[in-house]
């Protein structure tokens, strides 16, 4: 499972090597986001905010993996998350062209999760942080 994930991050490096874009999506900048998303509080049993990750909203047609997008208290699109069951991950998987609806990625944070409601099933996040690390305190608490 450690040869896979190394094999995601380093799909995932490549793929950020460019610049990332969908430059600034006007309808999902601010929360609520438009088009299909709902808040992910809306569909299980999950808080309003999730410290580390903000207000989530997602279109449940693109479950399990998303993109998930979180804002901080003010309502500021923050990052995008993805989640990737480890059940789908193979050695030659290729994780390239994940969108940023905000536009610019400032950096990239991959992290394990044993499942939660809604994603049960272990994962993997992949975060695209839109604010640099310092600001990521914004959703935070």
């Amino acid at each position: 499972m450690t040869r896979t994930l190394l094999a995601a991050a380093a799909a995932v490096a490549v793929c950020f090597a460019v610049p990332v874009a969908m430059a600034g999506e006007p309808a999902v900048l601010k929360a609520p986001p438009g088009n299909s998303y709902k808040a992910v509080s809306s569909l299980v049993k999950l808080p309003d905010f999730i410290p580390g990750m903000g207000q989530l909203f997602v279109d449940p047609n693109t479950l399990p993996a998303g993109p998930f997008l979180g804002y901080d208290r003010e309502g500021k699109l923050v990052n995008t998350t993805y989640m990737i069951p480890v059940s789908l991950m193979k050695a030659d998987m290729n994780l390239k062209d994940l969108k940023a609806p905000a536009g610019t990625v400032d950096h990239v944070d991959i992290v394990y999760n044993a499942g939660h409601p809604g994603v049960e099933e272990p994962h993997i996040h992949i975060v695209l942080w839109n604010v640099p690390a310092d600001q990521e305190a914004r959703v935070a608490k």
